[in-house]
C-alpha cells in the first residue's frame, strides 16, 4: 500500500515522529521530513513493519529525495529531568528546527503535542502508516538510534543493546541485574521488574 503523500496540497508539511520512549537506555531520537507533495515509494512504511535491512536501505532514498529532514534528540538526563513524554516532543521540536526548509504544517505521529513552536499541527494516530512523510521520519528516526545504540553495545556489552536497542528484553534485564545500570540507563525508569535503587 501506498502511503498518502500529504494531508493538505498546496503547503509545506513536514511529518514528524520519535523512536525510543519505551527503551530503558539511551536517548530518544526523533526525526522530521519533508517529502515532495509528489513522492511515492512503496516500500516507505511505519518503521516497525520494515525489517532492519529494508529500513537501512531506505535511509540514503529519503535523505536523496526529501526536500528536508533531520534527525534530533533529548538525552537521557533530559528524559530523567522532563519526563519521557515531554522529552520525545523536546525532540521532535528540535528535529522541525534543523529542517533547512522553514514547515507550514506539521504532521505529528500520535495523539498529542506541546511545543513552543508555533508551526500549526495535526496529530495523527497511527500516523507513521498513513503518510509517507511521518513514515520517512519514523524511519530515520528508528535506524539513527539502533546504530547508536550498537555503537554503545561495544564500550558496554552487558545488556544485548546490538539487538534490543535499549527496550526491554529479557537479555537487557539480566544484564541489569548482573552488572548493574550504566551511565545510559533512565534512572527514572523501572529498569527491573522489582525496583532496583540506582548508584551512579
Amino acid at each position: 500500500m501506498i502511503l498518502k503523500p500529504f494531508l493538505e496540497a498546496n503547503r509545506i508539511e513536514a511529518g514528524c515522529d520519535e523512536v525510543g520512549r519505551g527503551c530503558l537506555a539511551g536517548p530518544v531520537m526523533a526525526a522530521a521530513v519533508i517529502l515532495p507533495v509528489d513522492y511515492s515509494n512503496q516500500w516507505i512504511n511505519d518503521s516497525k513493519k520494515l525489517g532492519k535491512r529494508q529500513r537501512e536501505d531506505l535511509i540514503e532514498e529519503i535523505k536523496g529525495k526529501a526536500l528536508a529532514w533531520q534527525v534530533a534528540e533529548a538525552t537521557v538526563e533530559e528524559i530523567d529531568r522532563i519526563n519521557i513524554l515531554n522529552a520525545s516532543f523536546l525532540a521532535m521540536s528540535r528535529a522541525v528546527q534543523g529542517l533547512r526548509i522553514n514547515p507550514e504544517h506539521l504532521l505529528i505521529d500520535g495523539n498529542r503535542w506541546r511545543s513552543t513552536l508555533t508551526i500549526p499541527h495535526t496529530c495523527v494516530i497511527k500516523g507513521d502508516g498513513l503518510y509517507a512523510s511521518i513514515a520517512a521520519a519514523s524511519i530515520l528516526a528508528k535506524v539513527y538510534r539502533d546504530q547508536f545504540m550498537e555503537r554503545m553495545a561495544e564500550e558496554f556489552p552487558h545488556y544485548g543493546w546490538e539487538r534490543n536497542a535499549g527496550y526491554p528484553t529479557k537479555t537487557h534485564r539480566s544484564g541489569i541485574e548482573t552488572h548493574g545500570p550504566c551511565i545510559w540507563h533512565r534512572k527514572s525508569f523501572r529498569l527491573m521488574k522489582e525496583v532496583i535503587q540506582l548508584e551512579f
